[in-house]
């Protein structure tokens, strides 16, 4: 019989798999001999049993009894008993945490009878009835799927009807009166009644918790995160201890150091007379611990001993949910943090001085995506700003967009390329997609721990926390601010700092954030200008791992440049040299009609003429890339794009023909070009006249190139430089054809040669992008001196659909049926794709072992295809200037993280 529950005494934090982050993590605490109240674990595989069969697996009953009777035995009570009643909560806990989007019920085993006993054992009926209204809240609303709203407006009225704001203000009358309220609720929309059987309360909410993980705000967590949809989630099934019994219990969460900057200290948020939810809810603004010291000193004292000692046996920030019972502290959950980027960086060096873990393993702390968002602007803090208020930093960053109160409102407004910001009072998993497709959150209320501010900070989204001094009205979508007259509604642009808290009136400019100094101008200018000391902090711990990752990384990392100025901005950004420069762009703009000119040509004297203009033209092109690249290699692609984008729309020129025919207007010139533009077009032009094709068939065309690269290359030598140009043919699908272009090629390299008298034996490669050109790699490295491989249009030949097609039309439904993991033009293809490079590679080497493969496909800026490019025995990857900080990070990370690749 498979084993589908364990004990938390059973497992350990290596079993995330099995059981879950949350379920490991409460086995190794278990371990530690923390205080962790008794419980077990429903494994993963009965979550994806569930899921494949629409049922739970027989065998669960019985094993969750088993474990059932041996916590009662434990403790010497039963579940829901009339007297002293065991009470339980249901939590789920997939491998990779994914905060507010699943669910939760607590105080499983209350009914009408062991209430009493829960009031007679506990010396509080007020608190026994609080226990049972928020367990038929919770379970209506996760179980049975009752809108939460007609729970909350039933406390919202009896806290009217009573005089009094806060929950815990409620007396036991007004709550016995609640409970009957909330299971006519119950009653009316779900067309039952609120269940009495303890163990029935029991299989409902572990069945809810297995359907919760196919949630629609589930399914856009995950594929938002990257997380597998196949994983399913484990149930962990948890002795209940009491936060909500009077003003010595309460409830909280914290950190071993500040998720927002990194600081270490003491950080988190506390309730008094709280249960559970409250303090992620956000529905009251929290305490600090600082003020659980001075409420409660010996349970800040233990918990202090605590976090150090899960801090220390992680050797991460850990995140703690913690429920004090009447002076007891118990331990409910940790887990390794979620941080922002400048805390990521920060704390990872922070351990290193600490000695709790190795410079290495610091490298593996921090990840690409989040130097990209260190990368971002800020606002600038020079200029006009009208401030509205300042509230709680809960992740950083400057977003600036207008007011949304509601999903609906945030994705329309964002998929009409407005820029949003989501206003709440305070969010909960439902508002998702709004968080989603908003540039940065606001609420009302909540703090560094509640959903907005976690959820934020996981997605990398800007986010300010409880702002008091805002009023949302999200129903009549207007926000009143303190001790100002006018009304915001969705017309007003606001703008938020997550670093600082503040929050503006109207748009606010934006400046370089103290990381892309840093990475523009180096590490001594970005000090200066700095400011304060976290910056200055986190530009240092940004160097010193930056600096790591290029002491250990073998990939070298190249940028995909077209133009000097694009060069120069590689460079400062650490590259170390060109890995694609796409010749066709210097024959854009005002150059257009020269390359026409070259295709209308119809005698060699045409040919030659339209040639001689273009020659001088991209001579100087190159010659200004190499005076920026001087003692870089420079790999110069030969021109690639489809002979219809120099030429006019089929369509217009047509029309403009006609038209001007029947005018009796029509100029000779017009009706040449039409018969061209014609005979050109191609139906699918990505798979057209492009690449090899084009260079072979219009005469001239590989003479003018390279002879325009060779006499650049002999301007720079006699000025003393030191060119290293590159020559790449595009396309290949045979080994003819390139060694029909290398034959073409050499012949200019050598006539100029013989001219200047300088050795211009260039390597001259050719791009796999092809699958032939991958399977026949080996006889293709015959004539190539290296390869690199258009990972963009491989992947397009290997799917055989276009990347513009496609992207807005299936690829979106496709991660949703969990075809794609992710889209195959973000993130390499491993299977598919990533077959084709390695075949590529091995094929190539076997030839010529040592030859030189790179990558210049957008993949080689993406920290995943970063990881199997290295895998594979790539050599260089060259991606968008932008993205080289992230491609050298990321290789670094692959260097530390993978084994050395077998090289052929």
């Amino acid at each position: 019989m498979p084993k589908y529950v364990y004990r938390f005494s059973e497992g350990d934090k290596d079993q995330k798999d099995l059981l879950g982050g949350k379920g490991a993590n409460l086995a190794e605490m278990t371990r530690l001999g923390l205080p962790v109240p008794p419980g077990f674990t429903i494994t993963t595989d009965a979550c994806r049993a569930y899921l494949a069969d629409g049922a739970v697996p027989d065998e669960l009953a019985v094993q969750v009894t088993t474990a059932l009777r041996e916590v009662e035995e434990e403790l010497g009570r039963e579940l829901g008993a009339p007297e002293d009643p065991l009470l339980v909560s249901v939590r789920s806990g997939a491998k990779f945490s994914m905060p507010g989007m699943m669910e939760t019920v607590l105080n499983i085993g209350l009914n009408d009878s062991s209430v009493e006993g829960l009031a007679e054992v506990s010396g509080d009926a007020r608190f026994a009835w609080d226990s049972y209204r928020r367990l038929i809240q919770m379970f209506g609303k996760t179980v049975l799927d009752i809108d939460g709203g007609h729970f909350s407006g039933a406390l919202d009225a009896k806290k009217a009807s009573r005089g009094v704001a806060l929950d815990y203000e409620l007396d036991v009358d007004a709550l016995t009166e609640l409970v009957e309220e909330y299971k006519a609720i119950v009653r009316e929309q779900a067309g039952i009644d609120f269940p009495q059987d303890p163990r029935g309360q029991l299989d409902m909410a572990t069945e809810a918790v297995f359907r919760s993980w196919n949630t629609e705000r589930a399914h856009i967590y995950r594929r938002r995160e990257k997380i597998p949809h196949d994983l399913g989630t484990a149930v962990n099934v948890c002795t209940m201890v009491f936060g909500n019994m009077g003003q010595t219990s309460g409830t909280g969460v914290c950190f071993t150091r500040d998720p927002s900057t990194g600081r270490s200290g003491v950080y988190g948020d506390y309730l008094v007379n709280a249960q559970g939810e409250d303090v992620v809810a956000g529905i009251r603004n929290t305490l600090s611990l600082a003020d659980l010291e001075s409420l409660d000193p010996e349970s800040y004292k233990d918990l202090r001993a605590a976090m150090r000692k899960l801090e220390t046996h992680y050797r991460d920030l850990c995140d703690i949910e913690f429920t004090i019972e009447r002076g007891k502290l118990w331990l409910l959950q940790t887990r390794v943090g979620k941080r922002t980027a400048a805390a990521a960086f920060r704390v990872a060096t922070q351990l290193v001085d600490e000695r709790l873990i190795t410079t290495d393993e610091a490298l593996t702390r921090v990840t690409g995506d989040q130097l990209t968002q260190l990368m971002f602007p800020q606002f600038s803090t020079t200029g006009e700003r009208d401030l509205l208020t300042k509230a709680m930093p809960a992740s950083p960053g400057a977003a600036v967009g207008f007011i949304a109160f509601d999903n609906a409102e945030a994705i329309a407004r964002a998929e009409a390329g407005e820029s949003v910001i989501l206003v709440r009072r305070e969010t909960n998993p439902d508002d998702l997609p709004g968080m989603v497709a908003a540039s940065g959150v606001l609420t009302a209320r909540g703090g560094k721990t509640s959903h907005a501010a976690v959820v934020a900070r996981g997605m990398g989204k800007t986010c300010v926390c409880g702002a008091e001094a805002l009023e949302v009205d999200a129903a009549a979508k207007t926000v009143r601010v303190a001790g100002r007259d006018e009304l915001l509604t969705s017309e007003d642009i606001i703008a938020i700092d997550g670093t600082t808290g503040e929050v503006f009136l109207g748009s606010v400019e934006v400046a370089d954030s103290p990381v892309m100094t840093y990475l523009r101008r180096g590490l001594e200018t970005a000090l200066d200008s700095a400011g304060d000391i976290d910056n200055r902090e986190l530009i240092t711990s940004v160097d010193r791992l930056m600096r790591h990752a290029d002491k250990v990384r073998r990939l070298a990392v190249r940028a995909n440049a077209d133009t000097p100025d694009d060069a120069r901005h590689a460079i400062h950004r650490g590259a170390e040299g060109v890995g694609l420069c796409r010749t066709e762009h210097m024959f854009l703009g005002e150059r257009k009609k020269f390359v026409q000119n070259l295709i209308l040509a119809s005698t060699d004297a045409e040919r030659e003429a339209a040639l001689a203009v273009l020659l001088p033209l991209q001579k100087d092109d190159f010659a200004q890339m190499m005076t920026t690249m001087n003692g870089k290699p420079m790999t110069v692609r030969l021109i690639d794009p489809p002979l219809h984008e120099f030429l006019p729309d089929l369509t217009e020129l047509s029309v403009k023909v006609a038209v001007d025919r029947e005018k009796g207007v029509l100029d000779p010139a017009d009706e040449s070009l039409l018969a061209v533009v014609r005979k050109s077009h191609e139906a699918n032009p990505m798979l057209g006249l492009r690449g090899a094709r084009l260079l072979l068939t219009m005469p001239g065309l590989i003479e003018l190139q390279v002879r325009a690269i060779a006499e650049a290359a002999v301007e720079r030598l006699r000025a003393g430089g030191d060119p290293r140009p590159e020559i790449m043919i595009p396309l290949i699908g045979s080994i003819r054809e390139l060694q029909i272009a290398r034959e073409r090629a050499e012949a200019v390299l050598a006539e100029v040669g013989a001219e200047s008298g300088y050795d211009l034996s260039f390597p001259i490669g050719c791009m796999i992008e092809l699958p032939r050109a991958a399977v026949t790699s080996s006889h293709v490295a015959e004539e190539a001196d290296f390869f690199s491989f258009g990972t963009n249009d491989l992947t397009q030949t290997t799917w055989g659909f276009s990347r513009d097609d496609v992207e807005t039309s299936f690829v979106g439904h496709y991660i949703d049926e969990a075809i794609f993991g992710t889209s195959p033009f973000e993130s390499i293809d491993v299977d598919g794709v990533g077959a084709m490079v390695r075949l590529g590679v091995e094929g190539g080497r076997s030839t010529k072992p040592g030859m030189k493969m790179g990558v210049c496909g957008e993949h080689g800026g993406d920290p995943d295809s970063i990881a199997f490019f290295h895998s594979v025995g790539i050599d260089y990857v060259s991606c968008s200037p932008f993205r080289v900080p992230v491609a050298r990070l990321e290789a670094g990370r692959a260097a530390v993280l993978a084994p050395e690749p077998a090289r052929q």
